[in-house]
């Protein structure tokens, strides 16, 4: 059996390239609690603030369940 969680992945409005860093700082903190990546989808991702939605990634982690 495993669990699974998804991770909304989004970058501020302003600029429109993900920053690697940040995204690997993520990666590897999922990965130190057990998450193993298990699928990344690009998708609209809706901010904060205001109707409109920003591009952006689902991640999505597995481990086993306890």
């Amino acid at each position: 059996m495993f669990e699974y969680k998804v991770v909304t992945f989004r970058e501020s409005l302003i600029g429109d390239a993900l920053d690697s860093d940040k995204l690997e700082k993520t990666l590897n903190k999922h990965a130190e609690e057990g998450w193993a990546l298990k699928a990344i989808t690009a998708a609209d991702v809706k901010g904060r603030i205001g109707p409109g939605a920003v591009e952006g990634l689902l991640l999505t982690f597995e481990r086993p369940r306890a």
